[in-house]
């Protein structure tokens, strides 16, 4: 990270109160580094932004088939939902699909990040179960692939199990790096997680954008998950959520997934900035810790301000599409809780 560089900086007054570092990289489908900042061969954990990558094994060998899988439950494989009841909802749904009890998956509970749902718990003391885990439709399909080819459940976390397996061999194809090279830790819902260059994961976020050159059946598996994303966006994370409403307002052409600890993955279909798909990963080096409202509320500082100055840098949003989008920036004004105006936030970064 020692190359990382200021990206985003908050100032009080006349004087800079906050900055935040970071490496950007945009990647375009045949594997040309388009822009970058900082160091794009930063290698960085992907956490929830691995996602994607993660269900394409399971699409790719018949898993939506062979379930009868609707696009909101392929979509919500692929999220980090924040609990709301229609997640819970869908995840529930998809394990009587499967013939799985919640009791199977090992991600481990946590608190809805959905403020509704949150208040509910808190008012009924309700203690959270691992379907509540912003991750239970990754573990649920991941568990969906074990059972439809006959292998074990109780070790579907292992880094030795064939879906795991599988899973990392996809990764390393997907973003043209050898498995030997990918550095392998534990994620936060238990899952195996992989850190590498973010040159080689915008790569992959690009191809899955632009499979043209995969196999028919890889190529097929991508165009279902960014179909899902895209079409059911309140299922990646949630109603009012950055990653939902860009993608609502990106109408198809723009997938974008958060991970945890400053990272994020984009990718821009073809067409919408230059020929080819583009994908494009970043990662904030202090881990931009999400912050909570008077209403409960989750928001993070710096992702959702760093995405919208990329494809306002990159052109890939219009004036109206950035305007519907002001309240997570590029730039904007801070106040205090009496609504005095103290200063403001603004990316500080050109590709």
């Amino acid at each position: 990270m020692a190359a990382a560089h200021p990206i985003l900086e908050l100032s009080r007054g006349s004087v800079i109160e906050a900055t935040h570092f970071g490496s950007i990289a945009v990647v375009d489908s045949s594997g040309k580094l388009l822009h970058s900042y900082g160091d794009p061969d930063t290698a960085a954990f992907l956490r929830s932004s691995a996602k994607p990558f993660q269900a394409i094994p399971f699409v790719e060998q018949g898993g939506v088939e062979h379930y009868n899988y609707t696009q909101a439950e392929l979509a919500i494989s692929c999220a980090s939902h924040e609990t709301a009841q229609l997640h819970l909802d869908t995840v529930q749904g998809m394990q009587v699909k499967i013939g799985i009890q919640e009791q199977y998956l090992q991600c481990g509970p946590h608190l809805p990040g959905d403020a509704a749902k949150l208040r509910e718990v808190i008012r009924k003391d309700i203690h959270p179960t691992a379907n509540f885990n912003n991750c239970s439709g990754k573990h649920t399909t991941m568990l969906a692939f074990a059972k439809m080819r006959g292998l074990p459940l109780e070790n579907y976390l292992s880094f030795d199990h064939p879906i795991q397996k599988d899973i990392l061999k996809t990764f390393s194809e997907m973003c043209g790096m050898g498995m030997d090279k990918i550095q392998l830790g534990i994620d936060g819902c238990s899952a195996p997680n992989f850190a590498i260059p973010l040159v080689n994961a915008a790569l992959g976020m690009a191809r899955i954008c632009d499979p043209r050159d995969l196999s028919e059946a890889r190529a097929t598996a991508c165009k279902k998950i960014t179909t899902a994303m895209t079409t059911h966006p309140e299922m990646i994370s949630n109603y009012g959520e950055f990653d939902c409403e860009l993608m609502k307002i990106g109408a198809g052409k723009i997938v974008t997934k958060r991970g945890a600890e400053g990272f994020q993955i984009i990718g821009l279909m073809p067409g919408v900035y230059g020929e080819n798909g583009v994908g494009i990963a970043f990662k904030v080096t202090d881990g931009d810790a999400s912050r909570m409202n008077d209403n409960l509320e989750s928001s993070a500082r710096v992702r959702p301000a760093i995405t919208l100055e990329i494809l306002n840098q990159l052109k890939a949003l219009n004036e109206a599409q950035l305007q519907s989008l002001a309240r997570f920036g590029p730039a904007k004004i801070l106040k205090n809780y009496a609504g005095i105006v103290t200063g403001k936030s603004q990316p500080v970064f050109r590709l």
